[in-house]
């Protein structure tokens, strides 16, 4: 259960009550920290700076767009094997200085250790990013909050790989608490072990729910790892971008083909612009009254429909609740698989004649179930106890 807290005015955050932060935090909006900010940001580059002349081959196509803001490079790469390439390391960073000179365009890196902040810091780097592998550790992300005290830089936050959002919001309150105030969150998307057509699952829905806790909080999205391919890289960006996302990081290589990581998730400069072509950026709001008017009616519509809802909700878990006293004063199990089963099946069916989605409806039902056990053996513990 949500409350609202101390724990962090600065994302006016709402969140359980084990953390307790200190008030008055505060985090500055995009536009603050980027002159002349307009939606959507664009982030692009190679997964890996590999060679000079591959980083400046890609910078300068990706220059030529117009477009991308900011030029990202994995200097330091967290791999699973190894054998893996890792990056290239400090000499890579003035790769990066040169890009900056040369095209304008502001730089970014991946760090994951206080080691790495100290020598992007040295080498001019402009931003900051935490992979999700960091991510999922709080020692780590507090070693590079202690290494970035007193230092005005902006820091990027990834989900980490596992679908756990209290961690992802505890990194971003370490870092504000370090000083960070040019914060931004990266949606890349969660690990796992079901076959889909996804590398990561987006998972949508937590997108939303760090927007809604965190309504102050830029969030960007990452197609690349989302998808693992190209082929659905636009549909990716542009669903981002419907969900309002301020921005989009983009894999760009030179030569995709030949790259010595994530080699089928990157695109070239030419295929970014594009694909960057094809987006269509939708306002937040219209001006438009005849839109505006019709807009409010369909939504009084739906506030009476939900109120409806709940109304209807309170009724059936008062009836769970006469089910469960009727169950416990005949000592019959809270717990019935057949009827549970008998419930799912008919009411998937019901769902389907009315045009809803399985998955839709199966999540509701799985939610009320839930709810009724915990009724009904909270009715029956009662009588234990006497």
């Amino acid at each position: 259960m949500y409350r609202q807290t101390m724990i962090c005015p600065w994302l006016v955050c709402i969140f359980t009550s084990e953390f307790n932060m200190e008030p008055e935090l505060q985090i500055q909006a995009l536009s603050d920290w980027l002159p002349g900010f307009t939606r959507p940001l664009i982030i692009s580059g190679p997964c890996g700076a590999e060679s000079e002349e591959q980083v400046m081959q890609t910078a300068r196509g990706l220059a030529q767009l117009g477009r991308v803001t900011i030029f990202r490079a994995g200097v330091w790469k967290p791999r699973t094997r190894p054998n893996s390439f890792e990056g290239r390391g400090v000499k890579a960073l003035s790769w990066l200085s040169r890009v900056k000179a040369e095209t304008g365009m502001l730089t970014a890196v991946e760090v994951a250790r206080a080691e790495h902040v100290e020598e992007a810091l040295r080498h001019g780097i402009d931003i900051l990013w935490i992979g999700a592998r960091t991510t999922v550790n709080p020692f780590s992300v507090q070693e590079i909050a202690e290494a970035l005290k007193g230092v005005d830089i902006p820091v990027m936050v990834k989900n980490p790989i596992h679908a756990d959002i209290q961690l992802w919001l505890g990194a971003l309150e370490r870092l504000n608490l370090a000083g960070i105030t040019k914060l931004a969150a990266i949606h890349r998307g969660f690990y796992t072990s079901d076959k889909t057509h996804f590398r990561n699952i987006p998972r949508w829905e937590l997108a939303i729910e760090l927007q809604t806790l965190c309504p102050t909080l830029p969030l960007i999205c990452d197609p690349s790892h989302i998808c693992g391919r190209t082929d659905t890289l636009a549909a990716v960006a542009q669903k981002a971008l419907d969900l309002n996302m301020s921005g989009l990081m983009i894999e760009s290589h030179i030569h995709p083909e030949e790259a010595l990581s994530d080699a089928k998730q990157q695109i070239t400069p030419d295929t970014l612009g594009w694909l960057l072509d094809g987006l269509t950026i939708r306002n937040t709001s219209s001006d438009n009254q005849v839109f505006t008017d019709q807009l409010e009616q369909l939504r009084r519509i739906i506030d009476e429909i939900d109120e409806e809802l709940i109304r209807t909700l309170a009724r059936r878990m008062e009836v769970v609740e006469q089910i469960g006293e009727y169950k416990r004063d005949n000592n019959v199990t809270v717990f019935q698989l057949e009827r549970w089963l008998s419930i799912l099946r008919s009411r998937l069916a019901s769902g389907v004649i009315h045009g809803l989605q399985e998955s839709f409806i199966k999540e509701i039902y799985e939610s009320l179930h839930k709810e009724s056990i915990r009724k009904q053996t909270e009715i029956s513990e009662v009588k234990e106890r006497k």
